[in-house]
């Protein structure tokens, strides 16, 4: 791809002017002191040192002329083999470098420049003879070396840039995203089909990198390229309502693919009636990506439960209903294969992202999907609790209490299910014996009870007060003291969401007695 002209003249421009000028200030300087003072035969007629300089003798400038074109292929060798070397060490390393680098504009030019220039001393050394000296090809040829020398500095630059790994990696998502341009719109079938190829290897050749990345514990190109997934999948978002109706038909270069000869037919012609077969791929290396980094990088976990949170909230935009349910889909897998590790952190993070999705769903209207993301909620929370990982089940508790709140504020008809939903998250709790978790459920729905007393709902907090009922003495006491001493939102640790589960703003907190006083014990009436 072409650069821009001030990148050209930063990158090229410059210093190649600033070496040549250089080189020839040097060179002319100590010619010119030689013409005037230190040579040893008369100058004669000749007045200057260019004139002298251009007096060029048949009998004794064929050896130089020989040697001209001897010295540009001796550069040319040494560019071809550090460009070779460097180009090979990249390709081991990320897959498509050298197809990339044959078929960038220019390297391809500086190749065919040393080849002409090759060409050009090749046919000027026979062209001297014993009575004639074609000075125009000669000086033509001294410029075209010349460039060529100091041509290599800024070159080898170029191919360090070309080769530098976060380059590479939006180089391959600007091929995709071109494939996609070209491919979605295209009628020509065989054209469409070989466009989804370029789409596919592109997304593969991106999950290769991020593979590699977190073998070689190499978090900032990991980072990169799990981003650069996501922007790809956002630019198919925005122009997806412009592709032709068979652009969403796996095609024949495609259908072999691993991921979809792995699929049962009829889901993948449910895939293809959905008409999201692009976003499903993004979205299934995502999976096998998080299934890597869970046991040695756990930010890029974090990260692609974000970057998928942005897929779902352009499909809010989009109004893609279907990519929605596939966006929740891959999220609780993310989920699942979390709590099959027992890795509690990242199910922590991964949770604060399904919130804001389910919150991003609620505010778009989508009053459906946002209750079944609660129920799928409350299902990992269950799960989380039989696999005694206690603290991701209260960490659903205080999501799905921040869900309800939010649809309390926007006034949805849904929030009635949805505190249904949460009173709900506990009740397979009570017959065990994991008092924590419980706790932790507890003091979750006493703080959304306590936002509606602040709020004036008291029918609503005493829902909450009716389901604590037959809570004994001593819990309620312990939950509300746990409650009243949190008094900064700050934890104590650095944490992602910034705030303390436990923490209520004080109109919030001031509730807590009025609350409390409803499960108090009523004394018996006195006998008469």
């Amino acid at each position: 791809m072409a650069e821009s002209s001030p990148r050209f003249v930063q990158r090229w421009l410059l210093p190649m002017l600033a070496l040549t000028s250089a080189a020839l200030f040097v060179f002319w300087s100590f010619y010119t002191l030689d013409f005037f003072y230190t040579a040893e035969v008369g100058n004669g007629e000749v007045s200057s040192p260019l004139g002298r300089y251009l007096r060029f003798d048949s009998r004794s400038i064929g050896d130089a002329i020989s040697s001209l074109a001897g010295v540009i292929a001796a550069i040319f060798g040494i560019v071809i083999t550090v460009v070779s070397i460097i180009v090979q060490l990249a390709a081991n390393r990320f897959t498509g470098v050298t197809r990339m680098f044959l078929s960038d504009k220019i390297n391809l030019a500086v190749m065919t420049y040393y080849i002409i220039v090759c060409v050009c001393g090749v046919w000027l050394a026979p062209s001297l003879q014993s009575d004639y000296v074609p000075r125009a090809a000669l000086l033509l040829m001294l410029v075209l070396s010349t460039l060529g020398l100091v041509l290599m500095a800024p070159y080898f630059g170029y191919v360090f840039w070309f080769l530098d790994p976060m380059n590479i990696i939006s180089r391959t998502r600007r091929r995709a995203v071109s494939a996609v341009e070209q491919g979605a719109t295209e009628r020509h079938e065989d054209r469409r089909f070989a466009a989804q190829a370029r789409v596919l290897s592109s997304m593969e050749e991106l999950t290769d990198i991020t593979s590699n990345s977190i073998s070689g514990k190499d978090k900032i190109i990991a980072s990169g390229a799990v981003d650069a997934l996501k922007d790809f999948a956002l630019a198919y978002i925005e122009s997806k309502s412009a592709a032709v109706e068979s652009w969403f038909r796996v095609g024949p270069q495609i259908a072999g693919n691993p991921d979809f000869v792995a699929m049962d037919p009829e889901s993948l012609k449910d895939l293809e009636g959905r008409r999201t077969w692009v976003e499903w791929k993004v979205m299934r290396q995502y999976l096998g990506i998080y299934n890597e980094a869970l046991a040695g990088m756990r930010d890029i976990n974090y990260l692609i439960a974000i970057d998928t949170r942005y897929i779902g909230q352009a499909a809010l935009r989009s109004e893609d209903r279907q990519l929605i349910q596939l966006v929740f889909c891959f999220m609780n897998s993310y989920l699942r294969a979390t709590l099959n590790a027992r890795d509690v952190r990242t199910a922590y993070n991964v949770l604060n992202q399904y919130r804001l999705l389910v919150e991003a769903t609620l505010r778009s209207g989508q009053l459906e999907v946002a209750l079944q993301g609660v129920k799928y909620m409350k299902y990992y929370g269950h799960v989380s609790y039989d696999q005694k990982l206690t603290f991701v089940t209260e960490t659903v508790a205080y999501d799905v209490s921040a869900l309800c709140e939010v649809a309390n504020e926007l006034g949805l008809e849904s929030e009635a299910e949805m505190l249904k939903e949460f009173l709900d998250l506990d009740q397979p709790l009570l017959t065990r014996g994991q008092e924590k978790g419980l706790l932790g459920v507890r003091k979750a729905q006493v703080k959304l009870a306590c936002y509606y007393l602040a709020s004036g709902q008291e029918q609503r907090a005493r829902t909450i007060a009716r389901d604590m009922a037959a809570e004994p003495a001593e819990r309620l006491q312990s939950i509300r003291a746990s409650l009243e001493s949190v008094t900064s939102k700050d934890f104590w640790e650095v944490i992602d969401r910034g705030r303390n589960f436990e923490f209520m703003p004080e109109v919030q907190r001031s509730q807590l007695p009025q609350f409390f006083q409803w499960l108090a014990p009523q004394p018996e009436a006195q006998q008469i």
